[in-house]
């Protein structure tokens, strides 16, 4: 520009700028012409150089660098155009916030860091503080996350390079309690070593539950393992400091257990922390207390906290709750006082009041009733209590629950469903008070008129109440229940066995507002049916012109009835036509026909499951057409899916049209059980409508033909359980299964014939968790054990047939697969010929069978696996295994999560073969193809909360 323009441009106190971006290469290209500084909201003419026309008096004003620049000694003060070199898109940022009104400009975090680094560069002090004012008010919004984790890291690492320190004590503290949310972004592997650092020493650090924690270090730590600029040596150094944070005596025991695979040392550790405080955590505790050190002890709960998990906490007691809301400032002789005596009510504790959801599941050692108390004063929100498998709960702790605190809605207390069925024939039973239940309440628990007053319906929300399994429950328990009546909405009872078909039907007529009910199992039936249909005559639901629409059963939306066999053909479909919006029917096992499921005139089924029924495509496939938002079906067992009218009818030339037809041109499945009537089918069938299908189920009377088992990856992209009976498969099925469908965690082979070998499973598969293998691997060995256990981290196993197995497989199992929950061995070899030793180091098992797998188990095996054991709920035993004849089955001492010991006997016959496939001495030549063992009877010790009950069953379960 000549000296002209300059004189022009210095005489109306403008000044054209010409800004360089210091970061790209410079240019012999002219300088573009000058824009106004209101052209800069728009596209921009040139991407490296501009030219901007703005008030000199306004950048002298609020820069220090423009004052110095363009006020001071230097020769470009007195220019009409100047020339500076520095961030473009920093520079535009600055600019636009200096000129254009302040209601239309706005930080944000696209905007941020520009702003921050023009007003670094450019010394604007306003800018500055209106930065540092936007980014501490972020921080400040605890709802929810509201601006991306990359931006974080950027911004951290941006104010680690220019010391800016209000950005670095902003950024953990954000991370810290949104820490939820930031671990689910797939930029978590990308944040700084010393920023993560910062986050988790920060107090601010908002978890669920420890393992959520653990697992992000240990997730965090794996990701930057791979090729990067640090040394391998030293991210695992990193990674062993960050897990040294983590407070190992709240981690669940399983978890624990599990680390042991990838991180043996941390892993170790963390079990052997565990298993002493289940021998004595209150010393510890008090240890702790005079220390004052109860920090590792103390539950992570902040002002953020939203779901506290202590879920699979054996060791919790609830001295640990209660510590853990303990105010900080208080006397070490005084927590010492609380802690030793039990005075846990006469300490004020800490409220937190985002607290909506608790789960104190499989934590046999908190005492209920002090929950109860300690949750009533430190979640005055609670809107959601989970405990199941808690055995020792019993009734009237529940309603102690619903007293203390009325403003939960949701609560679950199930545990494991009884193993004997109304089908299963019982020899004898009888029952006997439990010697562990402690008649007087615990010194926690403030005594008072409050524990046996009926609960009063008017303060009670509950709405969902899950009670799944307790079969100690009874008809006058129900009545109590249905004092809900104001809120009750949903409620689940199966196999609660005590309940009668008059008890069920007072509680449908008493809580009229319920829309879902699961009542699989029980004695529900013609009764309780007249109490859906018949009509409310207080019914305050808005008229509607459906004659049915003032019935319960209308108004239902979910209805699991499973094995309820005591429903008559006419109830049934009285039932079923009443039934119009429901979304989830489960009639599995019951009396179901054509003739009742042709009454169904619902259009809204999301879910059906018709298993084990007699119904055809005559009412099915109508009822597939006229619900196309149905994205479960489950008709396994339905052998009459191909019949009409009791005669075989062509598939293709029946009036009904085809059956799979029906679902491939109507439905988009993501569970399916798939039995009779499903064949033949055709790869592009299938493509459309199981595109979706996470869950699937094949069994007898559906043949799946090779190219569809090879397909089935690339049908179902998303497959994550898969259950194969009675199918014809090979190497190359199981193979393609396990590295092309990289979601699957669950595989069931049931019965399979083909050419099965053990490449079948010489393949990488790490997303597989359980892996059932039933009469399908017959030359299964030690080594082939050892590989598997390389290739997948399984909680679950079960083997059956697997007769080259001997008692070292034991430790293969127990080292390779530390964290196993359920173990179920039947027919495998010599494994427990030596005892059982190995097995009991897997410290997470919660479900062990243990079947003709070797003569060597002790008298004490019931007791032994309850004390080592900590989580184990159910176990099952053969007497042919007993070294000495059989097994002691004391009532006490017993664990506290037990509910099962089933315990089955053999046929004794001189001709038949014994129990582990030998031929017996007295049998003769001719008989050594005689037909397997039998078995007459099984033996079942189940533990309720009040009782324990010895039933002899005819049949093996």
């Amino acid at each position: 520009m000549s000296a002209a323009g300059d004189a022009a441009a210095a005489a109306d106190d403008t000044v054209v700028l010409e800004i360089a971006d210091a970061a790209a290469s410079p240019s012999s290209a002219p300088p573009p012409p000058p824009i106004p500084v209101s052209a800069l909201a728009g596209p921009l003419p040139s991407p490296t150089v501009l030219a901007v026309r703005a008030d000199r008096s306004r950048l002298i004003e609020s820069s220090s660098y423009f004052r110095a620049l363009l006020g001071g000694s230097f020769s470009e003060s007195g220019r009409g155009y100047v020339r500076i070199s520095c961030d473009l898109a920093a520079a535009v940022q600055v600019l636009r916030y200096l000129f254009e009104p302040p209601a239309s400009f706005a930080i944000s975090h696209h905007s941020f860091l520009p702003l921050l680094e023009g007003a670094l560069f450019l010394s604007v002090e306003s800018l500055l503080v209106d930065c540092k004012r936007w980014f501490r008010t972020v921080r400040s919004r605890n709802s929810s996350m509201v601006v991306p984790l990359d931006f974080i890291i950027e911004a951290w690492c941006f104010a680690r390079r220019h010391g800016v320190t209000f950005v670095e004590d902003v950024c953990p503290g954000y991370l810290a309690q949104n820490f939820v949310q930031v671990i689910s972004s797939r930029s978590f592997a990308h944040i700084p070593y010393d920023l993560l650092c910062s986050t988790i020493e920060s107090p601010h650090l908002t978890v669920d539950s420890e393992k959520q924690l653990c697992e992000a270090i240990l997730s965090w730590g794996s990701a930057i393992r791979q090729p990067c600029e640090e040394s391998v040596s030293n991210s695992a150094d990193n990674q062993l400091f960050l897990l040294s944070k983590v407070r190992v005596c709240l981690l669940p025991l399983g978890f624990a257990a599990g680390t042991k695979r990838n991180c043996f040392e941390f892993g170790n550790n963390a079990v052997c922390t565990i298993l002493n405080l289940l021998k004595d955590s209150l010393q510890t505790l008090l240890y702790t207390v005079t220390d004052d050190n109860l920090d590792s002890y103390r539950i992570r709960l902040t002002e953020y906290s939203k779901k506290i998990v202590l879920s699979g906490c054996p060791q919790l007691t609830t001295q640990f709750l209660y510590i853990s809301t303990l105010p900080a400032d208080l006397d070490a002789a005084f927590k010492r006082t609380i802690v030793s005596d039990g005075l846990m009510t006469k300490a004020k504790t800490l409220s937190f009041g985002n607290v909506r959801i608790m789960d104190l599941s499989k934590c046999p050692n908190v005492h209920f009733d002090a929950a109860t108390l300690w949750m009533k004063f430190a979640f005055p929100e609670l809107r959601t209590f989970i405990a199941s498998y808690c055995v020792l709960v019993r009734f009237e702790d529940l309603q102690y629950l619903l007293l203390r605190c009325p403003w939960i809605n949701e609560i679950d207390l199930s545990i494991d469903t009884s193993v004997i069925l109304s089908k299963h024939s019982i020899i004898s039973s009888r029952s006997e008070a439990r010697r562990d239940v402690n008649q007087n309440l615990s010194s926690y628990y403030m005594q008072s008129g409050l524990y046996g007053t009926p609960v009063n319906p008017v303060f009670s929300n509950i709405s969902k109440l899950i009670l799944e399994g307790r079969n100690d429950i009874t008809d006058m328990n129900l009545w109590k229940i249905s004092m809900l009546k104001r809120s009750l909405c949903y409620i689940n009872i199966k196999h609660c066995t005590q309940l009668t078909d008059d008890g069920i039907s007072a509680l449908l007529l008493n809580c009229r507002k319920m829309h879902s009910m699961v009542l699989s199992y029980t004695s529900f039936g013609n009764h309780s049916i007249q109490a859906l249909c018949s009509s409310d005559p207080s019914d305050s639901f808005p008229y509607h012109k459906d004659e049915h629409a003032h019935v319960m059963a209308f108004r239902l939306q979910e209805l699991h009835l499973e094995g309820c066999g005591g429903i008559t053909c006419a109830a049934m479909s009285q039932l079923v036509s009443n039934m119009n919006i429901v979304k989830s029917l489960c009639l599995r096992e019951t009396s179901l026909g054509d003739g009742a499921l042709c009454n169904f005139v619902g259009s809204s089924l999301e879910c059906l499951d018709i298993s084990e029924t007699v119904v055809s495509m005559v009412s099915l496939a109508p009822l597939i057409r006229r619900n196309c938002n149905l994205s479960c079906l489950k008709t396994a067992g339905c052998r009459n899916l191909l019949f009409e009218q009791g005669e075989v009818q062509s598939m293709s030339g029946n009036k009904y049209g085809r059956f799979l037809q029906e679902i491939t041109s109507t439905l988009y499945l993501e569970d399916v059980e798939m039995g009779w009537a499903f064949c033949p089918i055709r790869i592009d069938e299938l493509i459309p409508s199981f595109s979706k299908v996470r869950r699937m189920t094949v069994g007898l009377g559906t043949t799946l033909p090779e190219n569809i088992l090879q397909a089935l990856p690339e049908i179902c992209p998303f497959l994550e359980s898969l259950v194969l009976r009675f199918q014809v498969i090979s190497d190359g099925v199981v193979r393609n299964l396990l590295q092309s469908s990289t979601k699957l965690q669950v595989l069931c082979l049931h019965y399979c014939l083909g050419s099965l070998t053990s490449f079948s499973f010489q393949t990488m598969a790490p997303a597989l968790r359980i892996l059932r293998l039933q009469w399908v691997t017959p030359w299964m060995t030690n080594d082939d054990m050892t590989i598997l256990t390389r290739n997948c981290n399984l909680v679950e196993l079960a083997l059956s047939g697997c007769k080259l197995l001997d008692s070292s497989s034991q430790e293969i199992i127990s080292s390779g697969w530390p964290n196993l929950t359920c173990l179920h061995l039947e027919e495998c070899g010599q494994i427990t010929v030596d005892g059982i030793s190995s097995i009991l180091h897997c410290k997470a098992l919660e479900d062990v069978l243990l079947r003709h797998t070797g003569r060597g188990i002790g008298r004490t095996i019931i007791t032994d696996a309850i004390r080592e054991l900590p989580l184990l709920r159910k176990l099952a035993l053969d007497l042919c295994d007993a070294s000495e004849g059989g097994f002691d089955t004391p009532n006490y001492p017993e664990g506290k999560m037990m509910r099962s010991v089933r315990m089955s006997r053999c046929k004794k016959s001189a001709a038949a073969r014994s129990c582990f496939g030998e031929a017996s001495p007295s049998s003769s030549s001719s008989n050594s193809n005689s037909k397997a063992v039998q078995h007459r009877e099984t033996i079942v010790l189940e533990w309720s909360s009040r009782q324990l009950t010895t039933t002899v069953v005819e049949e093996r379960i």
